[in-house]
Formats: structure tokens, sequence, C-alpha cells
């Protein structure tokens, strides 16, 4: 009877294991991911079983009796892995799209699990053995720039990953590695959480200011609930920033401010410990690296390579924009006291985009919810796809024989100017409550050459959270929403175009404060004419964008740019600040104060606080990086000035920016690869004259950024 249930047992475990979708490669399309086939109870024995095969990859690497060299130990470690990294490719990804709390649990069981996984391979020291003997003899090898660069990030990742650690160290090491890892899950979902926890119910006399669509998706999202007659807002971005540029009601923009900015501050959900420990749990790795804080340890391996570097662009920008902001809130203040409805004399921070856009109608006439039917979703797909069109000769099909995770999100397939197949891309655009906040683009599968040479394309999808259609009017976007749309596209190119031989160096794994850069270049084009004329139409009318709206999106395109800057450094120096601490916060009201003060536009809202939802630098891979946002900025300005000189539609620029940036990944450093493209370092000028800041002539600003040390 025994010999029989055990042999069941083995049956029932085989065959569990042979439907387990994750268990084979993808036999579908283009080996696209089969979500149709997958279940929530897939993902954990997949993800076991995908550790036991790296880590029994990397003991046949440590076993192997030839001498270490290039092939037989770094790219043989740059291949291990694979069967957990395909799984994983489809695991994180839904965690931030299509999640629900059985993911969540998964996800916290399987945390520290990776963590350890990790942990084996960068502290194993016969495997740290063989790379340092291949490293130290790299000259023998006669490697390319790539094999190179491929050597040089494996050596430093190890390096930075405790492999110079000895005895205590190692374990201590170890320990904060998984606790890390296990916090910024916590954090992650914690402002998933608690922003689905939020329903804000109101009523038809609550609703004055607020355009006819947001009305109309409220009362739509009301009826879903069961609520015929009654109003429901909720915390999500496009609504949350509708409400408080439109709400004539000062007292509900308040309350949705505090809202907003006091999320994850208190409750069950609060991150208030959960941040100060990853920030010194952070600063504790640093030290045992032999770092002074987390930011030197960051930056070690970015364009801006130290603290100073970051915090002399930071500055600069400050000094150059405060002006121009200090200037820009004495208008908008003394617009405000001379408002007929509701004068103020006092600009706090939930009245800024309301008097804005109001005085931003006053001086140009401009409105973005009178855009809205001139940005129907359908005609800005077709135009944000054109401008890869036009710039690169790529074309896009959507393909319903691929399967998509979820109803409304299509794959499409994309193909080069010559008919080869480069890759897929799926598009996922609305709001949900299985979805985190904000906009993204992530790989499924990335661009690399297999063991047989095949150039094995790449899977990748942007993820938005676009105003929905409701029942009588498709998806139409405010100009902000199409911006963030060629934002994402442009990190998608950024992978679609990958051509590299290495998975780890292809496509976006470049270093952070470059991997912006295809993003922002992109969001150029929301400004110009010759390419809202291909696809901005009237959704009911058809007919073409009128040039007196094209000319207000032009002429306001500067408007408000100091406070966008000035709020984004905030940013970035609560960011430094939080990763530069040679001891824990005690205080992190007081800490998050202090640290933006240089920047600061509005006096402190008690009860509000950025950092327990931030989810950049604590959960999303930004930490001590979200100065690359701004550095990037400049780039992308300086980076698009090529085009303005030649043309938005150039070829030959085309051309170059992709051979040099959008194909190269991570290859060679950054800096090297912008030169060649560009013929020169980047300045600040660029980005000052797009802003306003500076007039387009003369050199009266000639700070650089840093330039690479050779």
């Amino acid at each position: 009877m025994r010999k029989l249930t055990f042999a069941l047992l083995l049956i029932i475990t085989f065959m569990s294991q042979a439907e387990n979708p994750l268990f084979r490669k993808f036999d579908t399309v283009h080996g696209t991911v089969p979500f149709d086939k997958i279940s929530v109870t897939d993902y954990e024995p997949a993800i076991d079983r995908g550790i036991k095969l790296g880590l029994e990859e990397v003991e046949a690497i440590c076993n192997n009796r030839a001498y270490p060299d290039f092939d037989n130990t770094i790219v043989a470690l740059e291949n291990s892995g694979k069967e957990l990294d395909r799984v994983l490719n489809v695991f994180y990804p839904l965690m931030s799209a299509l999640s629900d709390d059985e993911m969540m649990a998964i996800s916290m069981r399987v945390t520290p699990k990776l963590s350890d996984y990790s942990t084996a391979i960068s502290l194993n020291s016969r495997l740290w053995e063989r790379i340092k003997q291949v490293y130290d003899n790299r000259a023998k090898f006669n490697l390319d720039a790539e094999d190179s660069m491929l050597l040089q990030r494996t050596y430093d990742s190890f390096a930075r990953n405790g492999a110079l650690l000895q005895g205590e160290n190692r374990e201590t090491y170890r320990k904060l590695s998984s606790e890390l890892s296990e916090l910024t899950t916590i954090f992650g979902q914690n402002v998933l959480k608690e922003m689905n926890t939020y329903e804000i119910w109101l009523e038809k006399k609550d609703l004055t200011g607020l355009p006819e669509g947001v009305v109309e998706a409220a009362a739509f999202a009301a009826r879903q609930k069961g609520k015929d007659g009654e109003y429901l807002f909720t915390l999500a971005q496009p609504t949350y920033m509708a409400f408080m540029k439109y709400s004539d009601r000062r007292d509900l923009r308040e309350k949705m401010y505090r809202l907003y900015m006091g999320r994850n501050l208190k409750g069950e959900y609060s991150n208030v410990e959960v941040m100060k420990r990853i920030a010194d749990v952070r600063r504790q790795i640093a030290n045992l690296l032999g770092y002074k804080t987390y930011a030197d340890y960051a930056l070690k391996n970015t364009m801006a390579e130290t603290p100073d570097n970051v915090y002399n662009l930071l500055n600069q920008l400050r000094d150059a924009y405060r002006p121009a902001q200090q200037a820009e809130f004495k208008e908008i203040i003394d617009f405000a006291s001379n408002d007929d409805s509701q004068p103020i004399s006092d600009l706090k921070p939930w009245d800024y985009s309301y008097y804005a856009n109001k005085l931003k109608q006053a001086k140009y006439d401009y409105d973005e919810e009178a855009l809205r039917p001139y940005f129907e979703l359908n005609n800005v797909i077709q135009g944000v796809f054109g401008l890869a069109t036009k710039l690169y000769g790529l074309t896009f099909v959507e393909n319903s024989d691929i399967p998509a995770y979820h109803p409304e999100v299509k794959a499409f397939e994309v193909k080069d100017k010559d008919g080869s197949y480069l890759g897929v891309i799926y598009t996922d655009f609305f709001p949900r409550d299985s979805k985190r906040p904000g906009a993204w683009m992530t790989d499924f599968k990335p661009q690399y050459i297999d063991a047989e040479g095949h150039n094995s394309r790449p899977h990748v999808s942007i993820v938005m959270n676009f105003t929905k259609p409701t029942e009588t009017k498709p998806s139409l976007l405010t100009p902000y929403e199409v911006e963030t749309f060629l934002h994402e596209f442009g990190h998608a190119l950024h992978g679609l175009l990958a051509d590299t031989k290495y998975a780890s160096l292809s496509g976006t794994n470049v270093y952070r404060d470059f991997v912006e850069l295809p993003s922002q270049f992109n969001e150029n084009y929301l400004t110009q004419k010759e390419f809202l004329d291909g696809f901005a139409r009237h959704y009911q009318t058809d007919k073409p964008i009128p040039q007196n709206l094209v000319d207000k999106i032009i002429e306001s395109s500067q408007f408000g740019a100091a406070y966008q800057c000035m709020r984004q450094l905030n940013f970035g120096l609560v960011d430094m600040a939080w990763h530069s601490i040679e001891k824990p916060v005690d205080d992190a009201v007081a800490f998050e104060v202090e640290a933006g003060k240089s920047v600061e536009m509005f006096d402190p809202v008690e009860g509000t606080l950025m950092s327990p939802q931030f989810s950049h630098i604590f959960s999303g891979g930004y930490a001590a990086g979200y100065y690359s946002y701004k550095w990037a900025e400049v780039l992308d300005a300086d980076a698009f000035a090529k085009f303005i000189e030649n043309g938005i539609f150039d070829q030959k620029s085309a051309d170059d920016f992709r051979m040099n940036v959008l194909m190269k990944g991570g290859t060679e450093h950054p800096a090297v690869l912008y030169k060649r493209f560009r013929g020169q370092d980047p300045t600040i000028d660029a980005l000052l004259v797009r802003d306003g800041i500076k007039k387009p002539v003369g050199n009266t600003i000639p700070q650089d950024l840093p330039s690479r040390k050779d």
C-alpha cells in the first residue's frame, strides 16, 4: 500500500510539473508568454525550479576543470539562470500590472528565496576566483568592446555585492540583502493596497468646474458600484490630476491633496518605519562594501559617478530656475487675488494646478480639456507608432493570436524597415484595481544572441493609467497623457531596437542616468506641428486639429516649466538625502522637509509626506538615482537640438540615434555612445532654451555635465 501511495505521489507530481506551462519553452507565436494557460499557482513551483536549476548551472561552472576563460566562466554565467529569468520576467511585470492578494502572498514567500539565491551566487568564493582569474588575465582573451563590458560589469557586480567580504562580514551582508529585498517588496505592496482603499463619494453640487468627461467617468464608476445618481472619485492619477486642476471647490481640492499626499503615512499600510529601515539597511550594506554612504555606492557605475556631480547638476538647475519660479508664482498669486469667483492671497499646494491652469487659459486661451477630442486613443496610437515609422522605418501590426494577460491588453508584432521581425509590444492603457499607479515599460523577454547564434528578439510592454472610455465617449487623452505615451514608447523602442550579444547588456540595461534619454527624447515631439498634423483629428468630425490649437500647445509649452523643474529637483534632493545618511533617521517628517528646503515652494502641510509613497526610490530601482530624470532631460534637450537643426524627421540624425543609442544598450560607456551620436559633450544650454529660461543666443551659461574620466 505504501509503495502504491508513493508511486501515485510520483505520478501526480510528474503530471503537475508537466502541466505547468512555465516549466517548458513557450510554444506560441514568437515564443510569447502563454498568459491564457498560466495560473497563479504555477509561479511558485516554477520559481523554485528555476532557482534549483540556476544553482546547478553555477555549480557546473565552478566544477569545470578547464582553466577559467571568458567563454567557460563569464559567458557561461551570463547564460545561467535563464529558466528562472523566464519565469520572473512574467511574474514581476504582472505584479505591477495584474496583481491580487495571492500574487502578493507569493511575492512575499519567494522574495527571501530569490535574495538567498542571488547572495549564494555573489558570495560563491569558487565562482569569484574564476571570475577574478579571467579579469586579471583579460588582456589574453582578445575581447571586443561588448565582451570587455560584460567582463567588467560581471567583475564589478560581484565586487559590489560582497565577493570581497570575508568571514562574519559575508554573513552580515547575506542577512542585510535578504532583509532589504523583503522590505522593498512590503513597501511596494503597501502603496498599492492603500491606494485601492480610497473611494471619495461626491454629490452633484460638489462637481462645479469639473469637465464633462471627468464627471461622466465618476458617474460611470459609481454606477458600476450600484450607486446611480452619485459620483465616485479615486486617487488614481488621471482622476486626481483632473480634480486638482479643474475643481472650483477649494475645500475639496484640499481634501484630495491631503488624502493623496497622506498615503502610507499612518495606519495599516504605513511605510514610515519601512522606509527608514530600507534607507538604513542600504547604508549598512554600503559601509560593509567600503563606501561612506549608499549614494557613493550607487553612483559608482553611473554617468554622474559621484554625489558631488549630482548635487552640482541639481544646484545649477535650482539657481537657473529659481528666479523664473518666483516670478511665475508672483504672477499666479496676482492673478488669483483678482479672481472674481474665489480670490485668494496665499497660494497653497492644492491651489497651484487650479490657478496655474486658469492663468494659462487667460494668457493663451489654452484648455487641455478642449484638446481631448483631438487625441482619441486609437488615433494617438497610430501617431506614436507612426513616429517610429518615420524615424526608423518600423511597422506595428496587431496580432490577436498572441495571448494577452488582460482583455484590455493588445499585442503588436513589430517589423523593421526591411520587413524583418523585430519583436512584440503589448499595450496596457487603463487603470484598474490590480494595477499600480503611474506608467512604465517592462520586458517580458529581452533581446540577445542565443547559443546557436540566433538573434532572439524582445517582447516588451508599455503600461499606463489613461482616462478610460465611458458609455458615450472613447478614451480621449490630454496632451500630458500623450506625452506620457511618447515617454514610455521611447523606453519600448530602446528595448525593441536592441542588437547586442548579451541579455544583461541589451535594451534598457544601461546606466541609470542614461536610461531616460530615449524616453524623454520622444517627449519633444509633442510640441512639433509636423508630428501632430499626422494624427491629431477630432474623434467625431475627423477634422485635423486646428492650427490655432497647435499654436497654443507650442506657445504654452514653457508655462510652468520652472515649477516643474523645482518639483523634480525636490524629488531628487529628497532621494539623495535618504541615501546619503550616515546614521539612522529618527524623524522622517523633519528629515524630508530639511532635504527639500533649498527648492521649497510651499510651506510643509501637516499630515502629508512624500517619502512613504515614493515607490521609485524605495521599491522601484531608483535609489540615489531620481536625479537621473533631470540628468537625462539635459541629454534629451541637447540630443533633440540636433533634430531641430537638421529637421525633426531627419533620416541621418535618426539613424545616428538608432545606431549609437537605441541599438547599443549597455555595451559601451554611455558618454562614449552619446558623444558618438551628438559629436560633442552635452551642456544644460539646450534645456534652458527649451524651457524659456535662457534666450537662444549667446553663451551665458556654459556649464557642462561632468565628462567621463578616462
